[in-house]
């Protein structure tokens, strides 16, 4: 039995340990194992963590619920994703909450070029079908995969849509793998296995709780490139996902709707406060995300060959090469620089204007 994963399983699993205290503890760790090893001393002397916390590393004894969590996945062909893994999904690494380990069944690349999230009401409309329907028809033609959460309503609809044109898509779970909710999409989730599959951050026993659909949409919101949002009313999980996805520096698309109709207030509401894009087909997400043009190869050759760099800043280049956009934190984790190293780096990779700064500590090339 994979001894490191163990201990993977145990650092989601500690009291008051969460992703970012976890984040935390593996960027001055080389393993999970570590942490569990580390003297008590040296952890409460971690920013974040103190004495309270690292007791609860210490004390904890819920290794035997890590192996049996592998002893179900080797049974059901569920792959663990840690944060560390090369195949983590990139995207999920520009977030700064998001899950340290993930729970995969399926046989899509969470790291393909192009993904789109999908989202909106449990309570669609007639029009709600018809659009969602036609957006990821016209999508089809781009090679990209759809990303929703398996509920009913839109979710179901993008997630059906998506298989009867033959694109990839994955289920994002507020649950763990050993159950389907609602259980009415057992059968499309085996479907979706096929051509596609089935994530989640919740290890076996996790019931959907209401608390946890929350988390579930930060990884949706997290996961792709383009969040697109059908129809919403006024409150609901989608307007959270786009709250969320605003957050992680994402664009966002909303399908416009009748001003008297409840269904479609958040939609209209994200147009109107400018957090949205307007769109009336896919047209318009190709369009606003450049993907009906090829990327300008020569001008990231150009950047390379006349701008001089130092070997540590080149690091931090490749790195911002690879996914685009990032987090200070992952560029950290990814670079194996010092602090203060890094910290320079940036500060001269974006005084010589190769890079810029967003908000939330993200960093991208220009």
């Amino acid at each position: 039995m994979n001894n490191e994963l163990i201990y993977q399983i145990a650092l989601t699993r500690v009291p008051q340990i969460g992703d970012v205290h976890a984040k935390t503890l593996l960027n001055k760790y080389k393993n999970a194992s570590d942490i569990f090893k580390a003297p008590k001393a040296h952890l409460e002397k971690i920013d974040g963590i103190g004495s309270i916390r690292a007791n609860c590393i210490k004390k904890f004894n819920g290794f035997h619920s890590s192996e049996k969590e592998i002893e179900f996945m080797e049974k059901n062909g569920i792959k663990p994703i840690f944060l560390t893994s090369e195949d983590y999904p990139k995207r999920l690494l520009q977030c700064y909450d998001n899950p340290v380990l993930l729970y995969y069944k399926g046989n899509v690349n969470l790291n393909d070029y192009k993904i789109v999230s999908i989202a909106g009401t449990r309570n669609n409309s007639d029009y709600g079908k018809i659009i969602c329907h036609k957006i990821i028809e016209e999508l089809n033609k781009t090679g990209i995969t759809i990303i929703s959460g398996l509920a009913y309503g839109i979710d179901t609809i993008a997630h059906k849509s998506s298989l009867l044109n033959n694109i990839p898509t994955v289920a994002v779970l507020a649950h763990g793998l050993d159950r389907i909710y609602p259980p009415e999409n057992k059968l499309l989730s085996r479907e979706i296995i096929k051509n596609g599959g089935l994530l989640t951050e919740f290890g076996t026993g996790s019931n959907p709780d209401r608390q946890n659909f929350p988390k579930r949409n930060r990884i949706i919101a997290g996961i792709c490139d383009a969040l697109v949002i059908v129809e919403s009313g006024k409150k609901g999980g989608s307007l959270i996902t786009a709250e969320l996805a605003n957050g992680y520096n994402k664009d966002i698309f909303a399908v416009p709707g009748r001003i008297n109709d409840p269904k479609s207030e958040g939609c209209n509401y994200l147009i109107k406060s400018n957090k949205a894009h307007i769109i009336n087909s896919a047209a318009d997400i190709i369009e606003m995300m450049g993907w009906d043009h090829p990327k300008n190869i020569q001008k990231e050759k150009q950047r390379k060959l006349f701008t001089e760099c130092s070997n540590d800043e080149k690091v931090i280049v490749d790195i911002l090469e690879i996914f685009g956009q990032t987090h200070f934190d992952n560029i950290f984790q990814k670079s194996k620089l010092s602090y203060s190293t890094m910290a320079s780096c940036l500060l001269s990779l974006e005084m010589k204007n190769i890079i810029m700064t967003l908000p939330g500590k993200i960093y991208k090339l220009i």
